[in-house]
């Protein structure tokens, strides 16, 4: 009798440890269907009904999805897989410095708008910012300069298929698809991101000294994104040809990022006012991060206040001369323990010698908005691309009656708590010195002068 219940408990006990191995692997999948690449699963998203109701016939073929890629869109995508291919074709494209439709809107002037995007592989939302270019007015008149940190046929072909302005590609040349297992990509040699110090100088990997200001090593994933935005803005201001003499503003949008129609009207009339409203104020804003947004008493209205990177980093802009007072510390910038672009720039704007901090003169009723709810810092499992998208474009259609005005009315605050917060110190990420050595080193490339290529 003791050995049948014996029996009986141990048969218990497995039918328990084979159930909760069965939960276990039942955990293990949906966590994985949860937590896959939220790009993969914001691109599965096939542009909704309801969407293309709200875009013009004529720029739904810049929604057109071809099938055999609509489901791919993380750093795998289909494309060219030989780095040394890559390679190749990115440094043919930065030589040649082309403009797209040059012959049928005009060169570049020294005033022209230059709208500078940074796309790395979210192409629904790219997709979608370029419909948006394209139903601005003006837009004619300014110059598309879309830089890349990741190569892909798929959305070459999106963007030289653009025929409503002049269009430039510019390629960041050290990213990690071009350097995948080594410097400025991951290298194999390199400290684990959690690694003890104690253990990484054991450990003798390559950047075992050097931890950021929390302890932990360098992720190149993140600090991509600080690097292109650096090198992108010093290709455009310190070594373009076309933007030699140019002394007009640079507007900073992502690919995640949705213009209303009025946007470039806005920026016309924020630079013609500035001057005598703010003259003390280096940067325009056309985007703010708001829940709700009355067009009806701030379609018009204009604030002036000191420039805080998490609330006005989306869709500004500013020209050649802010340029060079960042430049005279970009030591600052590159040197700054933050993997973020826009913390960088706060705290070399709360450093600057004699000087204050940097002003931004903003509508109040934004003109640029966020659409980017799946990527880089957005890991939702629900991510539904056309959802935010039609929001926008409903709220963009609501406000046109309170578009185009013809003045703008300015209010100077002192910004509240969190925009007068000293940084005291950077989120990290940006302790390697490699990484600091290569964001000094990019402002030391001198303008180069544009190769003729041919381009079947």
């Amino acid at each position: 009798m003791p050995r049948l219940k014996y029996a009986s408990v141990l048969r218990v006990f497995v039918i328990l440890g084979l159930f909760c191995l069965w939960v276990q692997i039942m955990l293990s999948a949906s966590n994985g269907s949860i937590y896959r690449d939220s790009e993969e699963l914001m691109n599965a998203n096939e542009t909704s009904e309801q969407v293309l109701a709200l875009v013009p016939p004529e720029l739904h073929k810049y929604l057109q999805v071809h099938p055999k890629n609509n489901s791919a869109n993380s750093t795998e995508r289909s494309g060219p897989k030989n780095i040394s291919d890559i390679r190749r074709a990115i440094e043919k494209y930065n030589d040649a410095q082309y403009i797209y439709n040059e012959d049928i809107f005009g060169p570049v002037q020294n005033d022209t708008i230059i709208i500078a995007i940074q796309v790395h592989t979210r192409l629904t939302y790219l997709r979608h910012l370029i419909v948006s270019l394209a139903q601005a007015r003006d837009i004619d008149r300014a110059l598309l300069i879309f830089s890349h940190d990741y190569y892909d046929e798929e959305i070459n072909s999106l963007v030289r298929s653009i025929d409503f302005t002049k269009v430039m590609q510019i390629f960041y040349p050290y990213s990690i698809q071009t350097h995948p297992y080594e410097f400025p990509g991951t290298d194999p040699r390199d400290c684990p991101r959690d690694a003890k110090f104690e253990q990484a100088v054991k450990l003798k990997c390559l950047n075992a000294l050097h931890p950021d200001l929390h302890g932990h090593y360098r992720e190149a994933k993140y600090t991509q994104t600080k690097h292109h935005w650096w090198w992108k803005a010093n290709r455009i201001f310190n070594q373009l040809q076309c933007t030699q003499g140019h002394t007009g503003l640079v507007l900073f949008l992502e690919e995640d990022h949705y213009v209303a129609e009025d946007f470039i009207h806005m920026l016309h009339l924020l630079r013609s006012t500035a001057d005598k409203n703010c003259p003390q104020c280096e940067i325009l804003s056309l985007g703010t991060y708001l829940k709700t947004y009355q067009y009806h008493v701030n379609g018009d209205k204009v604030e002036i206040t000191p420039w805080h990177s998490s609330m006005h980093n989306m869709g500004f802009g500013f020209n050649r001369s802010v340029w060079n007072n960042i430049m005279e510390l970009e030591q600052q910038f590159c040197a700054y323990d933050d993997y973020n672009w826009d913390y960088s720039l706060l705290h070399l704007s709360q450093n600057r010698p004699g000087r204050e901090k940097f002003k931004v003169y903003l509508c109040k009723g934004p003109r640029v908005f966020h659409i980017g709810e799946c990527g880089f810092h957005h890991k939702k499992s629900n991510c539904n691309a056309s959802t935010v998208i039609s929001k926008v474009q409903k709220l963009v259609a609501n406000a046109k009656p309170y578009m185009y005005p013809s003045r703008v009315t300015a209010t100077a605050t002192a910004g509240g708590a969190k925009h007068n917060k000293r940084l005291t110190k950077g989120n990290g990420g940006w302790g390697d010195i490699r990484d600091q050595e290569l964001c000094t080193n990019m402002t030391k490339v001198g303008r180069q002068m544009k190769k003729y290529v041919y381009f079947a």
